[in-house]
């Protein structure tokens, strides 16, 4: 039984695939516009997730009334 070939180069991942295509067809300011709104969309979310976990933590304690 002969073992697999091994590749010299790896086979590029479906991200960089869609990067090599996106290249092709955006100029450099917009590639740089929807990476600047994706990373937009992704700090969003992880402050809305802190957000909710702040909440559960105030929700734990009830509320202290001078």
């Amino acid at each position: 039984m002969q073992a697999a070939p091994v590749r010299a180069t790896p086979i590029p991942s479906f991200t960089d695939a869609l990067r090599a295509v996106e290249s092709l067809l955006m100029s450099g300011g917009q590639r740089t516009a929807r990476r600047n709104a994706w990373t937009s969309v992704l700090e969003d979310r992880r402050r809305a997730k802190d957000r909710v976990e702040a909440q559960r933590v105030l929700d734990r304690f009830p509320a202290v009334r001078p």
